[in-house]
């Protein structure tokens, strides 16, 4: 398969819904982003998961071999695969037309890389202790919340200079950064996890996504 689709209750009965694309981190659709699936659809959302490794089999089980995997793809053909992702759930008959996403580490960087090259297609975007776009961000609407991770000094790095176009172009954004923890601290399936941190950066995003897709 491609990815994991999930529905919430209410459009099992036929109702619509916003959605949310959930973009993996650089190792593939994990037991954790699955999870991270299942938590949006009982919050409401229609939650789809692609898996940027389907073209060589899908994620081979463990995290380790499929870092190695992910290595071998082309980063332009991985954000094609996320860009197709949002233009199908646009498309989607039960979804709202209301579009975000959430990205985790690399996908924290697909994140705000939809944002500035989909615009139409992401209503709001909220990337986990992800890097800048590479493209051009002339189109970028926002809005976007931003977390990052006060030990995380590669990500935290290229913030600034982010930050300053974000304000030039008047793209509305909200950034935090969560005290004494590391990069990938939302991630409950490894040692860098920090319940607290995690918790409240999700409160936030749901809280957000609640907002502007609704």
């Amino acid at each position: 398969g491609k990815g994991y689709l999930v529905l919430p209750k209410t459009v099992v009965d036929g109702a619509s819904a916003p959605a949310v694309l959930v973009a993996h981190e650089n190792r593939g659709l994990n037991p954790y982003i699955e999870d991270v699936a299942r938590r949006l659809a009982k919050a409401g959302f229609i939650a789809f998961a692609p898996d940027a490794l389907h073209s060589l089999g899908g994620y081979p089980g463990n995290d380790d071999d499929g870092r190695t995997m992910q290595r071998t793809l082309e980063r332009d053909k991985i954000v094609a695969d996320f860009q197709a992702a949002a233009q199908f759930l646009h498309a989607h008959p039960s979804v709202t037309g209301k579009v975000g996403i959430v990205g985790f580490c690399f996908g924290g960087y697909l994140a705000n890389e939809l944002a500035a090259t989909i615009p139409d297609h992401i209503q709001a975007a909220v990337p986990f202790y992800g890097t800048p776009p590479t493209s051009d961000m002339s189109q970028k609407k926002g809005p976007i919340m931003l977390h990052f991770a006060e030990l995380d000094q590669r990500v935290n790095g290229t913030w600034p200079d982010y930050q300053m176009k974000l304000d030039e172009m008047q793209v509305p954004y909200q950034a935090f950064t969560y005290a004494k923890v590391n990069h990938g601290f939302h991630n409950d399936s490894t040692a860098r996890y920090h319940e607290a941190s995690a918790e409240l950066a999700w409160q936030r995003t749901l809280e957000f996504f609640k907002q502007h897709l609704s």
